[in-house]
């Protein structure tokens, strides 16, 4: 069995592991931060979906250039039951 690079790993100095501490620390810190802004907006994304599904119930929407398609009720998506149903993932 040959040895490859990959499975040497180098050394990591005290000032790198500080510095990845510090990065790691500094991520979870911007990480948190768009979570809640992301979180904030569930009313607002709420709005945009129902105006969505009526604007594609109501005017259509283009197919192709010329082609208009109206979705009818029995083809429109239901919400699911769920509590993280409209949860973004990211």
């Amino acid at each position: 069995m040959s040895k490859n690079v990959q499975d040497d790993k180098p050394t990591r100095g005290k000032e790198a592991k500080a510095w990845m501490k510090d990065e790691a620390a500094a991520q979870e810190v911007r990480y948190k931060a768009i979570v809640d802004e992301i979180d904030g907006k569930e009313a607002e994304r709420e709005e945009w979906i129902e105006e969505f599904l009526r604007l594609i119930q109501t005017s259509g929407y283009y197919m192709t250039g010329d082609q208009k398609r109206i979705i009818p009720d029995e083809e429109m998506p239901k919400k699911p039951k769920r509590a993280d149903a409209m949860r973004v993932i990211w």
